[in-house]
């Protein structure tokens, strides 16, 4: 589903990303953890090209991504790759002025042109699914952060993505509203969805993620299952950086 090969990203001089290659299979769940300013969430926006890369290229539910992707013939490659490739924030990112079922149609109603009525229908199944349908109507200003985030993830599932990325999506919530969003993430992995996740939260790497990647220093240090990756580090960025945490 993923097949990254030699990313390299640079900020000016600094080197972000040094020759990051990876392979992701259908339905597999990849937490990405590791210490700040590693590159984890600068690899997340790589691989749907909001954030451009120099070297190296990515393939992507079908779409091939490559450095300085520019003029039309692009732009429509990275719309049609945007319609697979789902994207959740840590900041939620709905529209204030759009009521929750109207966030979840906007995409499918402007980009595939499907007709209202049938884009709501979606969007209640797609509420139900999180746990939501009776907040249809309401908008982001009366909706909890984590009521805001599961939103956010029917949003992008609206689009019927092949693969969903997700960006820190708990780091923002309490906790009751932490195990709300991580609910909804345990049912998409459960149900074979290809998911990449930064996130700090263990658990989900223990117990949900198929695989983790350590990346620090813009490489991944160590890539396996939770049971050797996080149980029995091999790398010693790995051992360190979870050692932290359970101290």
């Amino acid at each position: 589903m993923i097949s990254v090969r030699t990313l390299c990203k640079r900020h000016g001089d600094r080197r972000v990303l040094h020759q990051v290659t990876a392979q992701v299979g259908k339905a597999e769940t990849i937490a990405i953890v590791g210490p700040s300013g590693g590159g984890k969430s600068t690899l997340l926006r790589c691989l749907n090209y909001l954030e451009t890369f120099d070297e190296g290229s990515v393939e992507i539910a079908g779409f091939q991504l490559v450095p300085r992707m520019l003029g039309a013939a692009a732009q429509t490659t990275l719309r049609a790759m945007r319609t697979k490739v789902g994207m959740v924030f840590q900041q939620f990112n709905l529209f204030p002025h759009l009521t929750a079922l109207d966030n979840i149609t906007l995409a499918p109603r402007v980009v595939k042109r499907a007709e209202r009525e049938r884009s709501e229908a979606r969007a209640l199944e797609l509420l139900d699914k999180v746990g939501l349908r009776d907040r249809a109507g309401a908008y982001p200003h009366e909706l909890s952060g984590g009521q805001q985030q599961r939103v956010a993830i029917a949003r992008a599932l609206a689009q019927d993505p092949e693969v969903m990325l997700f960006d820190e999506p708990t780091s923002a919530l309490d906790p009751e509203m932490r195990d709300d969003v991580m609910e909804v993430m345990k049912e998409l992995s459960a149900g074979g969805m290809t998911m990449l996740v930064v996130t700090h939260e263990m658990q989900f790497a223990h117990d949900i993620a198929t695989r983790v990647w350590v990346i620090d220093k813009g490489t991944i240090a160590e890539d396996g299952p939770p049971a050797q990756v996080v149980d029995d580090p091999q790398s010693a960025v790995a051992r360190e950086f979870f050692g932290r945490l359970r101290k």
